[in-house]
């Protein structure tokens, strides 16, 4: 649909980065935007610039995000919120695991839960939810990460399905790597992690994607895009490596005859 057959949207970890772009970008499509995150002033800094609707909430505080959807009906929802924990699974606390699987995944399917049955009611409506490359592809990183991003990429394509029937279309964004502070996020506030991640490098900016979510949300509505990756040119997944066993050690350390 044109975004003129849309007048809401709710858009979720909006304080920086790929949701506070896409609040902008949505703004200036005169939709009403209701921003969500932890930071209250940084959503306020927000607020103040693109007029969008601030709540400071976390999208792991069930009863207030039920409580916003009860009082808004969304035509448009961006599920952006993340987190990680760069740990090897063999290493992984108890604690990250849950972190990451109550805000990557279970924050998700519940707040569709509570969204997505008032669009199928009203018969219009747009998800977009943002997985990563790591939901379809291996590569050194956390396995937990991973999980929570592939059940994210499976719930896009079974929320069409529910909906089948009605103008309800689910888009998922699965990026790359993008140009934003969620590296100082995960890694620590370091000059270093900019260099390591960012600096030197080609990558698509946290606009770029909020430009393809317009596009998708813009597309007539006979048309679903469904999915999208967006990664940067000079960046690409797989690759196959193979490796020598280990040579065994007894207790002490020292190498078996």
């Amino acid at each position: 649909m044109p975004f003129s057959d849309y007048k809401t949207a709710l858009v979720t970890g909006a304080s920086s980065g790929i949701g506070a772009a896409v609040v902008e970008r949505l703004r200036r499509e005169n939709i009403e935007v209701h921003a969500v995150a932890r930071s209250a002033e940084a959503l306020q800094q927000l607020a103040e610039r693109t007029g969008c609707i601030a709540h400071a909430i976390d999208v792991t505080n069930r009863p207030a995000i039920a409580e916003l959807a009860s009082q808004v009906e969304f035509d448009i929802l961006v599920n952006n919120a993340g987190v990680d924990r760069p740990k090897k699974f063999l290493e992984a606390d108890e604690s990250d695991i849950d972190l990451l699987v109550d805000v990557n995944l279970r924050a998700v399917l519940h707040i569709c839960r509570l969204v997505v049955p008032g669009m199928v009611a009203r018969d219009r409506g747009h998800v977009i939810n943002i997985s990563s490359i790591a939901g379809a592809y291996n590569f050194g990183g956390n396995s937990s990460y991973h999980a929570t991003k592939a059940g994210v990429s499976m719930l896009s394509n079974q929320l069409r399905i529910d909906a089948f029937g009605k103008r309800v279309r689910v888009t998922e964004i699965c990026p790359g790597r993008v140009a934003t502070d969620i590296f100082n996020h995960v890694h620590g506030n370091d000059p270093s992690i900019r260099e390591r991640f960012i600096d030197g490098f080609e990558l698509p900016e946290a606009t770029d994607i909020a430009d393809a979510i317009a596009f998708a949300i813009s597309a007539p509505v006979a048309v679903n895009i469904g999915h999208m990756e967006i990664t940067p040119t000079l960046q690409v997944m797989g690759g196959l490596q193979t490796a020598r066993p280990q040579p065994k050690t007894d207790p002490s350390g020292e190498p078996k005859p």
